[in-house]
């Protein structure tokens, strides 16, 4: 309010002042400008466990991999160059090879394998591949059994390192498959001689750095170094890793085979101790990974014990396989194998009791996406995704850095995303079981630092480029924004992100009929331009933003063309249900929220001046939200807020060539039924334009001529501050007009207004300051026109209340909370106390 005005100039409500005080900045909320907010749409969790489950909806499925599969002994690669039974496998077909090759002595543990598991006589050894089972009927649950803490898995060049090296025959696995010499490794070959070549070789091996979830690289744990002297990690010499493998290792290697065949119940829990105990052994003594000589023996004994029914006895199997860091098809096989172990939710307490999910991070930290190893990794996401649906192993993954291992492998998918690249669909498989990991961990408070330190939103945006084409992958990173963008710190790192804008624009008009997609990209676009005039002139000036935000709001209005969800009634019923069931307002796939979302931008949008300027003489625009306005039902009340709310603030630019201007009288009946309902919400949005429309006369003769007056006196019963305070402003204009202030004076506005001074004054010194402009102009008496003389009881009770609200000691004695004193008392200063002066000495002379 300016401090100085002539006493016979009224006053009007101040909707277009371009001077603010300083308690109008601080006190945003009443400002004619309001951004909006709204509830983050509902995030459905997938009812079932599958790769690709029930809420994706692309229809290119036949290159998907499958969700269902059997996992067996035999789909397990030998793992070395030796036959897994006492049977010597027959010599190739060249006869001198046949006289010359020496005959090799079978260890203990291949004779006893033998026994337990001979392979059928009538099978060519050429056909043999894998090992098989005497299968035993299942185990019964036994007592659940910690695993030992793991080691991180070899990385990639690990298992690759014997390809590109001499290689001591040996070396325990297989070439991966699809490497020229796959199925001659699996001929018999001899011992290799002891020697320093092949000893030198197996340090090599066991020196090899793997990527740490934290982002870093770690040695494998266990290895000794001694740098000093110029030498790479040591391991057990012959002698003394011959002496652990006799005395500790092989016994373990007996029981399993004897505990395998017996069938005896309850053998699933000892199996499960041996494999523990075999675990701790072998980390104890630094033999895990690929350092140790008789690696090959253990694996081939473990193999077999896949065939047993026992989802605990599989965890523990696929926990030591990833620590023997076994690479090609028995990594994927073991990946697949705890994919299919992750799919039960009954199985969800076995992960929280190992530490299986720190060698699953490090499988993806450490693979390529290559070959056999992408699959590897698509299945490994795949079952972190379902164990992310538990909230205490989702705590989990958090704790152990799983937003940090996301970063590395979104950078190693984002060069096979480039369209026509080979393995594109392949990096869209691992993207979207990835983003959903992501999703589910947004949903932790606690996760956004990570999001943050780790720069995952401008990566996902990268990936948002890439496959604009996958609507499922670009659906779990729009629920990903949906979920950050309402905190500030990552609203401002999205916006720093080089053209979010232009893509998420982009996005809404290739996957407009995707209404789960629509309404997040809405949402975040609302969530941006909430709080920043640089995001909303950033939105409204990318390519064609004003015309295909239109564009789509035709596509969702009934009748425009778009998406049918059912009539009105239907769509009301519908929205019911999901509020009741998941307490939300609505379930992100429904028409009408894709509208509140998109209104909610268009209302922010306008705060920014220029914009705001622009949208206003927009006449489609406006045509649109009226049309809603007319067509929807008071029921579906935060749309219409919503709306009423920007059709507020675009009346609040007022150029000639403004729409809403041209439309006042059309707009003014349009908002009685909001005006008259039961919604308070609805109510106040509906007054606060009005506040608005009421500086024409066009308008303020309609709202006297159709009585709304007397709802507008009536709301200053309310007791609520800001309902009164837009009522006030109504009033305040309506009483510019002699003929009105009679009327007004007669219905009893006086009585009631000072009622509101007095009970809600000392809270709200902007609503106090407001409340005497209104008594201003109604106890004006300047010239032939002059209102309704107060009654003697207004007037003193009016007068008592200025002169007590006037003196300082009075009007602050009320307020409570010192932290709010010096804002109450700039609003005293700046807005109540110079017009309750001139209101106060107008009324004295009289008394």
């Amino acid at each position: 309010m300016e401090s100085q005005r002539d006493d016979a100039i009224p006053f009007t409500a101040r909707r277009n002042s371009l001077t603010k005080t300083s308690a109008e900045i601080v006190h945003e909320a009443r400002r004619s400008l309001r951004t909006l907010s709204t509830q983050r749409p509902y995030t459905p969790r997938d009812g079932t466990r599958q790769l690709f489950g029930g809420n994706y909806v692309r229809s290119n499925r036949e290159d998907r991999p499958p969700s269902t599969f059997s996992i067996h002994a035999l789909n397990f690669d030998a793992p070395d160059s030796r036959p897994g039974s006492g049977t010597r496998l027959s010599p190739i077909d060249h006869a001198s090879f046949q006289r010359t090759k020496p005959k090799l002595r079978v260890s203990e543990i291949g004779e006893e394998l033998a026994k337990a598991h001979p392979r059928p006589p009538t099978e060519p050894p050429e056909s043999k591949r894998g090992l098989q089972v005497v299968r035993t009927r299942p185990l019964r649950a036994g007592s659940a059994t910690s695993l030992p803490p793991l080691e991180r898995p070899c990385s990639a060049k690990d298992r690759v390192s014997r390809e590109q090296r001499h290689l001591s025959p040996k070396e325990e696995d297989r070439r991966p498959l699809g490497t020229p010499h796959q199925h001659a490794e699996l001929h018999h070959r001899p011992p290799p001689k002891p020697g320093p070549e092949n000893t030198a070789n197996e340090r090599t091996a066991s020196s090899r750095p793997v990527d740490s979830p934290a982002g870093g690289t770690q040695r494998i744990a266990g290895a000794r170094t001694d740098w000093a002297n110029g030498e790479g990690p040591a391991s057990l010499d012959k002698d003394a890793e011959s002496q652990v493998w006799h005395q500790e290792v092989l016994p373990l290697l007996d029981q399993l085979g004897s505990t395998t065949t017996g069938g005896a119940e309850g053998s699933e829990a000892l199996l499960c101790d041996l494999c523990a105990g075999l675990h701790a052994v072998l980390a104890r003594r630094d033999l895990l990974g690929r350092r140790c000589k008789s690696r090959a023996q253990i694996l081939r004994a473990l193999f077999p014990l896949i065939d047993l029914d026992s989802a605990r006895l599989h965890l523990h199997i696929a926990a030591l396989c990833l620590a023997l860091c076994v690479s090609g098809n028995n990594l994927l096989n073991i990946c697949k194998l705890v994919f299919k172990i992750s799919r039960s939710e009954t199985n969800d307490g076995l992960f929280q009791t190992s530490s299986i999910l720190d060698t699953l991070l490090g499988v993806l930290s450490s693979e390529d996406v290559v070959g056999v190893s992408a699959e590897a990794l698509l299945y490994s996401v795949g079952a972190l995704k379902f164990l992310s649906g538990n909230d205490t192993l989702l705590r989990l993954l958090l704790a152990k850095g799983c937003v940090g291992v996301a970063k590395p492998l979104l950078q190693k998918l984002h060069p096979l995303s480039e369209s026509g690249h080979a393995l594109f669909a392949t990096a869209g498989h691992i993207l979207l079981q990835l983003t959903a990991v992501l999703r589910n961990l947004a949903d932790l408070p606690e996760s956004r630092a990570h999001f943050l330190s780790h720069g995952i939103l401008s990566e996902l945006c990268v990936a948002l480029r890439h496959h604009q084409e996958n609507a499922d992958v670009c659906t779990n990173i729009a629920r990903i924004y949906s979920k950050l963008s309402s905190y500030a710190e990552c609203r401002l790192a999205l916006a720093k992100t080089p053209d979010c804008y232009q893509l998420f624009l982009d996005l809404l008009n290739k996957h407009h009929k995707k209404q789960a997609l629509v309404v997040r990209l809405l949402f975040t676009l609302g969530n941006l331009t909430a709080r920043s005039d640089e995001a909303r002139a950033r939105l409204f000036g990318c390519g064609g933003c004003p015309s295909d935000l239109l564009r789509l709001y035709r596509s969702y209005l009934p009748g425009g063309g778009g998406p049918s969800v059912g009539p009105p009634g239907e769509r009301r019923r519908r929205r019911r249900h999901h509020e009741h069931h998941h307490h939300h307002h609505h379930d992100g796939d429904d028409d009408d929220d894709v509208l509140v979302k998109l209104v909610r931008v268009l209302a922010n949008v306008c705060v920014h001046p220029a914009v705001g300027a622009a949208m206003a003489s927009d006449a489609a625009c406006l045509q649109l939200l009226m049309e809603t306005l007319e067509r929807r039902p008071v029921a579906d009340g935060e749309l219409l807020v919503n709306i009423a709310a920007t059709i507020n603030n675009l009346s609040f630019y007022q150029q000639d060539d403004s729409a809403v201007r041209h439309n006042q009288l059309a707009i003014s009946q349009l908002l009685l039924k909001l005006l008259l309902s039961s919604n308070m919400e609805a109510v106040l949005e509906a007054t606060r334009v009005y506040g608005n429309l009421t500086q024409w006369k066009e308008v303020r003769d309609f709202v006297m001529q159709n009585k709304v007056y007397q709802f507008l006196v009536t709301l200053l019963d309310s007791k609520s501050g800001e309902v009164c305070f837009a009522a006030c402003g109504v009033l305040t204009n309506l009483s510019l007009d002699p003929s009105s202030r009679v009327t007004l004076t007669q219905e009893g506005a006086v009585a009631k207004l000072v009622d509101c001074l007095r009970d809600l004054g000392p809270k709200d010194w902007q609503l106090a300051g407001q409340v005497c402009q209104t008594l201003w102009n109604l106890t004006e008496q300047s010239g032939s026109d002059r209102g309704a003389p107060l009654h003697q009881e207004e007037r003193e009770a009016l007068l008592a209340a200025l002169i007590t609200y006037s003196c300082e000691e009075e009007a602050f004695q009320w307020t409570a909370n010192n932290d709010m004193r010096d804002y109450h008392k700039a609003c005293w200063e700046l807005e109540f106390l110079p017009v309750a002066r001139k209101l106060k000495d107008r009324l004295q002379p009289l008394n």
